[in-house]
């Protein structure tokens, strides 16, 4: 199989599409076994169960800006960029499990995003609170948790309540903090670190600067998402490669 054109700087190898199917697999794999395991199988009042609660809410927020991540990278087409139809619906299944999300809205807002980044253009960016975390923290959760994203977590609720009964608190924690508190690191390592309003002017057209975090810690906070400069300069790279897109692209600055 010959490798496929995602853009005219650079090529997507079936070795790097094998890659980042297996990764998305592992990532949506682990979040889902977390899920069904802490909501419907494990039993939080045996022994010092309890105890291991908060490792369980931060691993799936950590897993919750995953699924993110990987259906941020099907609507770069660079997951499998050879399978378009697989793509999609690796996205499509991603946002839903995630949040009850449409793809198809951020699609199009994510590529908004890139055509008029930190500008009145950009469905991201708060021209009136270019500075302000919380603000804009609100004017982009309302942007994209709509009534379709509340009904479809409406249904799901009620399901859920069925199921569970009693257990249903349950769920709240496991699903809703998680969810919750992964859209708030999603959005500040993101959205708001790369593209605020400082002191430091940008540097370009994408108007957005990198964290300069080390591999694991920028792994842990965004799955290397904070490495935004080169994320808007090749939005064709897949989250697993930017760092060692990013290696070639500081030097060549410093340079």
């Amino acid at each position: 199989m010959s490798p496929v054109k995602t853009s005219p700087k650079i090529v997507v190898s079936p070795r790097d599409t094998a890659i980042g199917l297996f990764l998305a697999a592992l990532i949506i794999g682990a979040w889902l076994t977390v899920h069904i395991s802490a909501i419907f199988l494990i039993d939080w009042t045996q022994g010092n169960l309890w105890l291991a609660a908060p490792f369980v809410v931060a691993l799936q927020c950590w897993l919750s800006v995953g699924l993110f991540i990987v259906a941020h990278d099907t609507m770069h087409g660079s997951l499998a960029p050879q399978f378009p139809a697989l793509n999609r619906l690796i996205g499509r299944f991603a946002v839903f499990i995630y949040a009850g999300f449409s793809y198809e809205k951020l699609y199009e807002n994510h590529h908004a995003h890139h055509r008029n980044a930190g500008t009145a253009d950009d469905p991201d960016f708060d021209e009136d609170h270019p500075s302000s975390f919380w603000p804009w923290y609100v004017k982009f959760f309302r942007h994209y948790f709509g009534w379709r994203e509340f009904a479809v977590l409406f249904v799901v609720v009620v399901i859920y309540t069925l199921i569970l009964r009693e257990r249903f608190p349950i769920m709240l924690l496991f699903w809703a903090v998680p969810a919750l508190l992964s859209s708030v690191q999603l959005f500040y390592f993101g959205t708001y670190r790369p593209h605020r309003i400082d002191e430091t002017p940008f540097t370009d057209r994408h108007r957005a600067r990198s964290n300069d975090f080390s591999y694991g810690i920028s792994l842990l906070t965004c799955f290397h998402f904070g490495y935004h400069h080169e994320h808007h300069d090749a939005p064709w790279v897949p989250w697993w490669k930017l760092p060692s897109y990013r290696r070639p692209a500081a030097t060549a600055n410093a340079a």
